[in-house]
């Protein structure tokens, strides 16, 4: 059984060779990974590694999560948003045409 602290996403990219991963409860932990298992492999030893550099450095360390999840999807990317030009000419030619 694979025991996490913290949540866990893990994002297929566009490279089918790479996986990227972050937690969700673990502000600033992301890394890497060539596999699902790897992804899963290096992010049970790098949280423990991040939590001993919030400790050095005397940050704030979230409590761990009673249930945490993994996750595996696909990358999300930020959906395009119409710039305030593109929706002004839009605007502009639905005015035009409806004079």
């Amino acid at each position: 059984m694979l025991e996490l602290r913290y949540s866990l996403v893990i994002e297929a990219t566009a490279d089918p060779t790479f996986f990227g991963f972050y937690s969700p409860d673990l502000e600033g932990f992301t890394g890497i990974g060539h596999s699902i298992e790897d992804c899963l492999y290096k992010a049970k030893w790098g949280m423990d590694e991040h939590i001993a550099l919030l400790k050095e450095k005397r940050l704030p360390i979230p409590k761990p999560n009673l249930r945490p999840t993994i996750v595996v999807q696909n990358e999300t990317r930020p959906r395009r948003r119409k710039t305030a030009a593109k929706h002004r000419s839009s605007q502009v030619g639905m005015h035009q045409q409806a004079n």
